[in-house]
Formats: structure tokens, sequence, C-alpha cells
């Protein structure tokens, strides 16, 4: 079977280490890659738009010396006819060697592992996990700041739906000495189950605040995110909330003069262009990062053809076709003849979550 990356928690400690160790070795030896994937084909399949995170797949192939087949939006696929993800994956299987997925629905890379015959890379499903991002992040981190543990981290903006926030935490979570601020709106605070299920569980101490000013001078990393207007359901709520923050010159002097800052882009306003200036500015680099952790992902999955990959076949104590998903945005709700799933959190409590969107709900047998 395939292996594919469809959470960031897919990849052991020392397998984020070996991809950023590789990622420095492109950087420093691009002729020793130049046709690493020769005569392999990647497919970008992007059901919504994107430009960073597509660009730099179809940069990352071509620059291993494959080439790149895709979509960039579902009106110009099979899904405007009503094509399954499940479906889709069997085809592209069929025509590419490695596909890289960005869907608004939560899940729906995960269905195009269950169903592919060769390895799927989640590049972004809904608010849910975006791991090629934390990879990004983790290699910018480590080449700013020569290390990834004993950092004290802030993650700034929309940390409800930013699934760059939700992936990074569950990264950096499992590195020793390292402690986030969380700067929110009360309306936009990281989702109960990152704080109780990810940072409670590897005892990573946080604190929540909704004043980034104060925040600032106790930081090793600022994470900037924007406030997304594609998630919310009421554009007078986005309205209210768009200019919570915003990053400028003035608030900055309050930083560490090593501080990096750090944003997965696109910005709207919440960073001042008056900002990019400054030697703590990391996020073009961040982009370009980009490039080289893709390549060094894409590089790793196409040798690694014997590996275990999501299944089918689910555990005893899992719940199938007993709870219907709530989450609107989970591909439960519109992919065809697809088993509702959950897996146990606290069986004992009746806990469990939805095993494509991470909803939680709660059972008891009668």
């Amino acid at each position: 079977m395939p292996r594919s990356l469809i959470s960031i928690l897919d990849l052991s400690i020392p397998e984020l280490d070996d991809l950023i160790a590789t990622a420095n070795d492109i950087i420093e030896n691009p002729a020793k890659y130049a046709e690493a994937c020769k005569g392999k084909k990647l497919a970008t399949l992007f059901y919504e738009p994107s430009t960073r995170t597509r660009l730099s797949f179809e940069a990352a192939m071509l620059e291993l010396g494959g080439s790149v087949l895709g979509f960039s939006e579902a009106t110009s696929s099979s899904a405007s006819k009503g094509e399954s993800v499940a479906d889709t994956a069997k085809v592209i299987s069929c025509y590419a060697d490695i596909i890289a997925m960005r869907h608004p629905r939560d899940g729906a890379p995960f269905v195009a592992a269950q169903n592919a015959t060769i390895p799927v890379i989640n590049a972004g499903d809904g608010g849910h996990n975006h791991p090629t991002q934390t990879l990004t992040d983790l290699l910018t981190i480590s080449r700013e700041k020569g290390r990834l543990d004993h950092l004290t981290v802030g993650l700034c903006g929309d940390l409800k739906y930013g699934r760059t926030v939700h992936s990074l935490i569950e990264a950096m979570s499992r590195y020793e000495g390292v402690r986030f601020v969380l700067i929110s709106p009360e309306e936009l605070k990281v989702p109960d189950y990152i704080k109780y299920e990810v940072m409670d569980k590897h005892a990573t101490p946080y604190e929540e605040t909704a004043d980034l000013e104060a925040a600032l001078p106790e930081l090793d990393i600022l994470y900037m995110t924007r406030i997304q207007r594609e998630r919310f359901a009421d554009p007078y709520e986005y309205e209210r909330l768009k200019d919570s923050y915003v990053l400028t010159p003035e608030k900055l002097e309050r930083a560490k003069a090593d501080m990096a800052i750090l944003h997965p882009l696109p910005r709207v306003n919440e960073i001042s262009v008056r900002v990019d200036d400054d030697p703590r500015a990391c996020y073009f680099r961040q982009a370009l990062c980009g490039k080289y952790i893709r390549m060094a992902l894409i590089y790793k999955l196409l040798q690694e053809t014997d590996q275990p990959s999501p299944s089918k076949i689910h555990p005893a104590d899992y719940l199938v076709n007993v709870i219907q998903c709530k989450n609107p945005r989970c591909i439960t709700n519109v992919e065809q003849e697809l088993d509702q799933v959950y897996y146990p959190v606290n069986p004992e409590h009746g806990i469990y979550r939805c095993l494509y969107c991470e909803e939680k709900a709660k059972y008891t047998e009668n």
C-alpha cells in the first residue's frame, strides 16, 4: 500500500526531523535532486482557490524532474457533475503517481487516501488540517531559530477555523519545552479538543488572551493568521471580527529583537506592509521553505510504497453508522454511501469523535 499524509500526526518526531534534514539538503544541493522524480507525475486536485500551496507543489515536482497535471477549481473537474471524492481518487490513480488534494470539506483527503492506489497528500481540508503548511512552518522555525524545542510560540487571529494553527499545535506539542500563547477574540478561540486532547495530553503549557501587545515581549515566534471570510456562515460576524488584530512597527517595538514573525498567507491587513522590511518578518522566506519541504515530502512518499495507509476496516470499538455527524463541513454529509465512523476518546463517558472531521459526539448505549 502507498503511504499518505493526511495529518501531521501521521509523522513521528524522527520522521519530521528527517524531512527537515532532507529539505535542508535540497536547499544546499539542488542538483542532487534535479532528476529524483523523473518520469513521475503529481496530480494537484484543488477544489478551492489556492496560490501558494498549489504552485509550491507544482514547483516542487518540476524541480524534482517530474511533471504535473490536475485542476485548480471544482468547477473544472467532474465534481461539478456530482462525482464523489472516492471515485475521483480511483480514477486519478490510473493517471498519476501521487496526489495533492485541497478540499473545502473536512476529511475529504482522508476519503481519497482510503480509495487511491497512490500516495495522497492533504493540501488542506476545510477548517480541519493542513499538514504541509505545518511542515513549512517547522522548516522555517528550524532555520530561523536553530531549533524546534524550548520556544514560546504566540498564535494570533483565527484560532477556531485556522487549520494551519491546529496542525502546528499538534506538531509542536510533541517537542520539549514548547509553550503556546493563544491570542484571539473570544469567538475565535482554539477548539476545546485541541486544548484538551493535544496540549493537555502532552502537558504543553498554554495561556489564552485577547491582548496581542501584552503578549509580544515574551514571544520567540509570532504566528499571525487572517480572519477567514470563507469559514463564516454569517457575513456580519466576519465584518465585526476581521480587524481584530493588525501588527504594526509600533507594536513590534515591544517584541524581542530576534522574534520570528510567521504567516501562512495570504495576508489581508493583519500585518502592515510596513513590517515587511523588518528582519524579523519571515513570511516570504517561509513561502520559499514551503517549496523545499514539499520537495522533500514528495521525494520521500514516492520511495515508501509499502507502508500503512488509511483503511476501510475499523477497530471493534469504533461506532459505525450509529451517530450522524452534525458538522456541516464534514465530507460524510455529501459523499456517496460513506459510512459514519466515530472513534472513542473517552468511552467511559460516551465521548467519541468523527473519524473524518473530529467533531465530538456523545453516545451511550441504552
